[in-house]
Parts: structure tokens; sequence; C-alpha cells
């Protein structure tokens, strides 16, 4: 079941990246890091759907890692939009909060199956 909430999180909030990087792109004339945030952005939900076609557990485990990872370069982009002024401190909180929700939720997950891979 945490998987669902958690590939529903992660495409409706690759779907507010996606409109960030137009944002970016279009009106603020900005491609260096809105393209860096659009690939590790949407990349977290991809991890997580590919997950769900994982050849074994260990494969699972790796992929929900990725996607982890995704998420910390994620903030990463987020913050250097936010302190290099592309982007408000409203536009940053907003989005930024569901991005360290997805990091919540993926910590989360990967605590547990890292629990029943040991098992």
């Amino acid at each position: 079941m945490k998987e669902n909430v958690l590939a529903d999180k992660s495409k409706r909030f690759a779907l507010r990246i996606i409109k960030l990087y137009k944002f970016l792109n279009n009106i603020k004339q900005e491609q260096i890091l809105s393209k860096q945030l659009l690939r590790s952005g949407t990349s977290i939900g991809a991890n997580i759907k590919e997950g769900a076609y994982a050849q074994s557990k260990a494969d699972f485990t790796t992929k929900f890692f990725i996607a982890q990872k995704e998420c910390a370069e994620t903030e990463y982009w987020l913050k250097l939009l936010y302190e290099s002024e592309y982007i408000n401190k409203e536009e940053f909180d907003s989005i930024y909060e569901d991005c360290q929700e997805l990091m919540r939720l993926l910590i989360s997950s990967t605590k547990t199956l890292q629990g029943k891979n040991m098992e």
C-alpha cells in the first residue's frame, strides 16, 4: 500500500516539477539548473514505478534507494534555484515541502525494505 502512496505522490510531484521547469525555462530564461531539476525531480517517480517490475527483492530495494538519492538531488536544485532568486520563498516553500514529504516516505520505505532483506 505504501508503494501506491509513493507512486501517486511522486507522480504529482513530477508534474509540479515539469510546470516549474516550463516556468523557469520560458519565463525566467534559465536552462541549466532547471534541466537538472527536471531530470532528478521526474526520476523519483520513474524509479519507484520501475521498482514495481523489479527482478528481485534486492533490485526492488535498489530502485527505492535510487529514488531517495534523486529526491536528495532535487532538494539541492530547489535550494539553488531559491538562493539564486529564480524562485521566490512562497514557490520554494510549497514545492520543497512536497519534496521533503517524499523524502520522509522514501526513507521509511527503504528502512522497511532493508529490514525485510535482512530476514
